[in-house]
């Protein structure tokens, strides 16, 4: 069975054009929503995301929306702790896609990283 984890630097969540998002409303607070916009870069992407090293500067620091834990996904998306592996793996699989193409080397590393492939 495949497990979700978090590939270290991919970056893929980091790519937070709401453009790309057009459901934000739906699933964040207006406090994290207005904190979620003020993260966007000119770009679309995180601010706190360093494009060099393609890893957070705040990561031990991160808002909640940007981490993959039981409580936080059941919070914004009633998504039940056992359903969360899965439905991880899901979104981390089309925001890679999304953003660097279903065979870039980033989801090559994330399927292989999970387990999948």
């Amino acid at each position: 069975m495949a497990t979700w984890q978090c590939v270290k630097q991919c970056g893929a969540c980091c790519h937070l054009d709401p453009a790309d998002r057009p459901d934000l409303d739906e699933y964040l607070s207006p406090t994290d929503l207005e904190l979620y916009l003020s993260l966007v870069g000119d770009d679309g992407w995180c601010i706190n995301f360093d494009r060099q090293t393609r890893e957070c500067r705040i990561y031990d620091d991160r808002p909640l929306f940007c981490r993959v834990e039981a409580a936080t996904f059941e919070a914004m998306y009633g998504i039940e702790p056992d359903e969360l592996n899965g439905f991880a793996i899901d979104c981390c699989r089309q925001q890679i896609e999304g953003v660097y193409g279903d065979r870039s080397l980033e989801m090559l590393r994330f399927d292989g990283a999970v387990g999948i492939g």
